[in-house]
C-alpha cells in the first residue's frame, strides 16, 4: 500500500504534488518523493519521513515544470529504513523514464534474474519497483523504433510488462520528451483513478490512488483506470487510453474497503464510506447471535476506520454509541509501522482512554480488522484499566489467516494472530470476553449491494485465495524466511499452509 500521483498540469506542479501527497498520507509514512519535469529535465527529491519532513521550501523551488509525479512509500519488500528505497525511481535508457508504483509484484526475483541474464539491465535495490521500471523501460526499448515513441509503441510496451508481470501494480510514470503514463495490473488489484480540471490554458489530468486526493485539489473525477488498462496523456495535453490486457478482470483487494482508503474516498464506483456502514449492519446480524444485546452498555469505535462500522452497528442494535478513545493525531498508523515492538510501544501513545465511558460498563468495542493482534490486546487491557466490567470484541472483517503478497504488510503467517487458532482462541489471547468476526461472504456483500456488478474481489488474506494465480505455499514460505531471517517453520505454519494447498488445489 502506497499513494502514488501523475499531474499534468498548464502551471507548476510542485505545490499540487506535495498537497497531493498529504491527503494521501494515510497510504504510506515511511518516505516521500516528487519527479517534475521541465525541458525535457527531470528534477527529483525524495526522502525517508513523512510528507512535511521530506520537504522544505528549498526543495519546493527545486521542483519546476507543469508535469509530474509523486510517491509515498509504505514498506511491504526490503528495508522500512533504507532511504534508497524511496520513490520514484528513475533510469536513463532509453529516453529517461521516472515511475512510482504502488502495489507488489509476486515474481519479482525471477524478473530480476532476467533483467541481468537476458535484458542486461542492473537492479540496483531490492525493489520490486525498480524492477517494474526496468521491466517497463526495457520493452519500450525493444518495441520502439528510433529515437521517438508513438502510441502503438508505448501501449505495446505496456502490454508486455502485464504479459511478463506478476502480482499488483497501479503505476504513473513520465517518459522525458513524450508526456505521463499510468496504467493498472489486469485484475485491477490497487486502485486508481483519473479527473480533469478545465482552465483557460487547457485541460488537467491527475492520476490518484484514491479519489480523495482529486475533490480537494479541485479536479473532477472522471474514472477509475480500468483493469489492465494504459492512459497516455502526451505533451499536448491530449490522452489517448488503450486496454492492454487480455482477460482483464476488476478484482479489487477488499481490505481497501475495510481498512486502507480514507472513508470519503471511492474506489471502483463504491463509497468506501456507504460500505463501511454497511459492514456495521452485516456485523450487526451475526453480533446477536453470539451475544446478547442487554448484556451490552455501550459501542465504542476503535478510531479512526472503524467508526462508520460502530455507528451502524449501534444503531442497529439500538445500544448507545460513545466515543471512549481519544486519538493523538500526530503518532503514524500503527498497523504500518515497520516492526512489532514499535507497534506495541505506539498503541498507548496514539490512544487515550475516556474514562467515563467505560467505568462500570460492559463495552462492545468495534475494529475494521484484527491482523496482528498487539493493537487489540493493549486496547482490551486499556478498556479495563478504565473500569469495564466486561469487553466484548467484534471484527467488521473475517479473521486475517493468510499473508497478504499484494502490497499490504502481512507476510508472515507467525505474525498472524487467526494462523492457526479458533475465533475463542484469538478471543482469549487478547483478552476479551467474547469476539465476534464478520463473515466473508457477508463482507463481500457489503460492497456488492453498492455495485452488484463488482463480482470479484481479492480476499487472499482471509481466505487465501490469490487472484494471480500464482502463489503457491512455497512461495510463501520462501518469502516468510526472507523476511525472518530464515528462521524454522512453526506447526501454525504448516497447518495454514498444508490448508493454503488445499485451496489452491480446489481453485484449479
Amino acid at each position: 500500500m502506497c499513494g502514488i500521483l501523475g499531474v499534468v498540469a498548464t502551471t507548476p506542479v510542485n505545490q499540487l504534488l506535495y498537497d497531493g501527497l498529504m491527503v494521501l498520507q494515510h497510504r504510506g509514512q515511511d518516505a516521500a518523493g516528487i519527479v517534475t519535469v521541465e525541458d525535457d529535465a527531470f528534477h527529483m527529491h525524495k526522502g525517508s519521513g513523512l510528507v512535511r519532513d521530506v520537504f522544505r521550501t528549498r526543495n519546493m523551488r527545486a521542483l519546476p515544470g507543469n508535469m509530474g509525479i509523486a510517491h509515498c512509500r509504505y514498506p511491504t519488500a526490503g528495508s522500512a529504513f533504507d532511504s534508497a528505497l524511496s520513490q520514484p525511481f528513475y533510469v536513463n535508457s532509453p529516453f529517461g523514464i521516472v515511475l512510482g508504483h504502488n502495489g507488489n509484484l509476486t515474481n519479482a526475483e525471477q524478473l530480476k534474474e532476467e533483467m541481468f541474464r537476458q535484458d542486461l539491465r542492473h537492479i540496483n535495490t531490492n525493489s520490486d519497483s525498480e524492477v517494474l521500471l526496468n521491466t517497463l523501460a526495457h520493452e519500450l526499448q525493444a518495441t520502439a523504433r528510433g529515437c521517438r515513441l508513438d502510441l502503438d509503441t508505448i501501449f505495446a510496451a505496456v502490454a508486455a510488462v502485464h504479459r511478463r508481470c506478476r502480482g499488483a501494480y497501479a503505476v504513473v510514470a513520465m517518459i522525458a520528451g513524450h508526456g505521463l503514463l499510468a496504467f493498472r495490473d489486469p485484475f485491477g488489484i490497487r486502485p486508481l483513478v483519473f479527473g480533469t480540471n478545465e482552465t483557460a490554458q487547457g485541460t488537467e489530468y491527475l492520476f490518484a490512488s484514491e479519489s480523495v486526493a482529486l475533490d480537494t485539489l479541485g479536479f473532477q473525477v472522471l474514472r477509475d483506470v480500468d483493469p489492465g488498462e494504459a492512459i497516455f496523456i502526451d505533451l499536448e495535453h491530449r490522452m489517448h487510453q488503450r486496454q492492454c490486457a487480455s482477460n482483464a478482470v476488476l478484482s479489487p483487494c477488499i481490505f481497501e474497503f475495510v481498512y486502507l482508503a480514507r472513508p470519503d474516498s471511492v474506489i471502483d464506483g463504491v463509497s468506501v464510506y456507504e460500505a463501511r456502514l454497511s459492514m456495521g449492519e452485516r456485523l450487526a446480524d451475526k453480533l446477536v447471535k453470539h451475544i446478547a444485546v442487554e448484556q451490552i452498555d455501550v459501542v465504542i469505535p476503535i478510531p479512526d476506520s472503524s467508526r462508520p462500522s460502530a455507528m451502524q452497528l449501534a444503531q442497529r442494535i439500538g445500544v448507545p454509541y460513545r466515543e471512549g478513545f481519544v486519538k493523538n493525531r500526530y503518532i503514524g498508523r500503527t498497523f504500518i509501522m515497520p516492526g512489532q515492538a514499535t507497534r506495541a510501544r505506539s498503541v498507548r501513545q496514539k490512544l487515550n482512554t475516556v474514562a467515563q465511558e467505560f467505568k462500570g460498563k460492559r463495552v462492545l468495542l468495534v475494529d475494521d480488522s484484527i491482523v496482528r493482534g498487539t493493537t487489540s490486546r493493549e486496547i482490551v487491557e486499556m478498556a479495563r484499566a478504565a473500569g469495564a466490567l466486561k469487553v466484548y470484541f467484534a471484527s467488521a472483517s473475517p479473521p486475517v489467516r493468510y499473508p497478504n503478497v499484494y502490497g499490504i504488510d502481512m507476510p508472515t503467517r507467525s505474525e498472524l494472530i487467526a494462523t492457526g487458532r479458533t475465533g475463542e482462541e484469538i478471543g482469549c489471547e487478547i483478552g476479551a470476553d467474547a469476539l465476534v468476526y464478520q463473515d466473508l461472504e457477508a463482507l463481500k456483500a457489503s460492497i456488492r449491494d453498492l455495485k452488484p456488478s463488482l463480482c470479484h474481489f481479492d480476499t487472499s488474506c482471509f481466505d487465501g485465495s490469490y487472484v494471480t494465480g500464482d502463489v503457491s505455499a512455497e512461495y510463501l514460505t520462501a518469502i516468510e524466511r526472507a523476511r525472518e531471517g530464515h528462521h524454522a517453520i512453526t506447526k501454525d505454519e504448516r497447518r495454514a499452509s498444508k490448508q493454503l494447498q488445499l485451496n489452491l488445489m480446489s481453485e484449479g
